[in-house]
C-alpha cells in the first residue's frame, strides 16, 4: 500500500548506517551471491550530458534470499564542487521482492553508493592486499578518497597514508583529514606513480579519462584498488598494468569490459587473457586469490546494483528493528 511506504532523508539515513566492518561484511555477501548466481542484474543503464560533463546512472538487481529489491538512480555532476556542491547524489526506490510494493524511498543524495562503493573497497583489500600493510596510498582527494582510506584501514590498518591530488591544496587538505580521522601520518605526493612505488595498497578514486598509473610503478606486494573507472571513456590505469599484475579481478566480468579499466585494456590490446576472475570467487575459493606475499593484484570495482540491493536490505533491517524497539 502507499500509505506503508517509508520516505527516508539522508538526516536519518546518516544516523542508523556508518561505515563499519558490519557493512563491509553485508557488501561481501553481494560478491559471494554473484559468485554463487544468486543474483539477476541487468546492465547498468547510463545517460551522458556531455556538455554539462554530468552523468546519471540507473542500477538494480535482485538478490535470492532477500526480500527486498533496490532500484538506485545515482547522479555525477562533476564540476559542483566548483559551486561548493557535492558532485554525487541520488536515491533509492526499495521494492518487495514478495509483492511489488514500493516499501521505502531513500533520499541519501549518494550517501548509499558512497558507503558500499567504500566497504567494497575494504572487501577487496581484505581478499587480496598483503596481510602486512604499513603505507596505504589514494589517488584522489574527494569524499571517496577519504572514506576508501577509513574503509581500508578497518582491514588492514595501515601506519602511514599518502595522498595525490591535481590541487595540492586539496590533496593537503585531504591527508590532514585522514590523518585526524584515521589517527595515522599522512603525507602529500608530487606524483602518483611515486605515491604507487611507495605504498603496499593504494586505491585510485578520480574520475580520470586518462591513465594516471604507469605499469612501471607497479612493484611486488602491491595491491591496487581502482574505482573510478566506472563509465565508458574512463580510465585510471595504463592498459599494461593489468596484464603486469599477477592477478587481476573485476567486481563483475561482463561490466568492466564495457566501463572498468579493461574496457581500454582490450582497445588497447593489453589484455589478451579473457574473461577476469571475479572477485566473489576468490572470496568464495572458487579461484586463488593472492598466492604469495610478492604478488601484484588488482581489483577493478565499478559498482554492482547486487551491492545497492544489499545495502538497502540493511537499512530496512534497521530501519523495523528501530520500529520495533519504539
Amino acid at each position: 500500500m502507499v500509505d506503508d511506504t517509508r520516505v527516508v532523508t539522508e538526516a536519518h539515513l546518516r544516523r542508523i548506517v556508518t561505515l563499519d566492518t558490519q557493512l563491509v561484511d553485508m557488501v561481501e555477501g553481494a560478491f559471494v551471491a554473484l559468485a554463487e548466481g544468486r543474483v539477476v542484474m541487468p546492465p547498468i543503464m547510463s545517460v551522458e550530458l556531455h556538455d554539462r560533463n554530468a552523468e546519471i546512472d540507473a542500477k538494480t538487481a535482485y538478490v535470492s534470499g532477500l526480500d527486498s529489491v533496490a532500484l538506485k538512480v545515482s547522479t555525477g555532476f562533476f564540476d559542483n564542487p566548483k559551486q561548493g556542491l557535492s558532485s554525487l547524489g541520488g536515491m533509492v526506490t526499495v521494492l518487495s521482492a514478495l509483492d511489488g510494493s514500493v516499501r521505502a524511498v531513500l533520499l541519501d543524495r549518494g550517501y548509499l553508493t558512497d558507503l558500499r562503493t567504500a566497504a567494497a573497497g575494504a572487501v577487496a583489500a581484505r581478499h587480496l592486499a598483503p596481510e602486512s600493510v604499513s603505507t596505504a596510498g589514494v589517488i584522489g582527494t574527494g569524499l571517496q578518497a577519504r572514506l576508501q582510506m577509513q574503509a581500508a584501514h578497518l582491514v588492514r590498518p595501515f601506519e602511514r597514508v599518502l595522498v595525490w591530488g591535481r590541487d595540492l591544496e586539496k590533496a593537503a587538505a585531504c591527508a590532514a583529514d585522514l590523518a585526524r580521522d584515521i589517527g595515522c601520518e599522512a603525507e602529500v605526493c608530487s606524483d602518483p606513480n611515486i605515491l604507487v612505488k611507495r605504498s603496499q595498497l593504494v586505491v585510485t578514486t578520480t574520475p580520470s579519462f586518462r591513465p594516471l598509473v604507469a605499469a612501471e610503478s607497479l612493484h611486488p606486494e602491491l595491491h591496487i584498488t581502482a574505482m573510478g573507472s566506472d563509465a565508458p571513456d574512463k580510465q585510471e590505469l595504463a592498459g599494461a598494468c593489468l596484464a603486469r599484475a599477477d592477478l587481476y579481478v573485476a567486481d563483475s566480468a561482463p561490466q568492466v569490459a564495457l566501463r572498468g579499466e579493461l574496457r581500454a585494456a582490450l582497445a588497447s590490446g593489453d589484455w589478451t587473457g579473457g574473461d577476469p576472475v571475479e572477485l566473489g570467487q576468490v572470496i568464495t575459493g572458487q579461484h586463488p586469490g593472492r598466492r604469495h606475499p610478492r604478488d601484484i593484484t588488482i581489483a577493478d570495482l565499478t559498482g554492482t546494483g547486487a551491492q545497492d540491493t544489499v545495502i538497502a536490505q540493511h537499512v530496512m533491517d534497521l530501519l523495523d528493528r528501530g520500529t520495533a524497539a519504539a
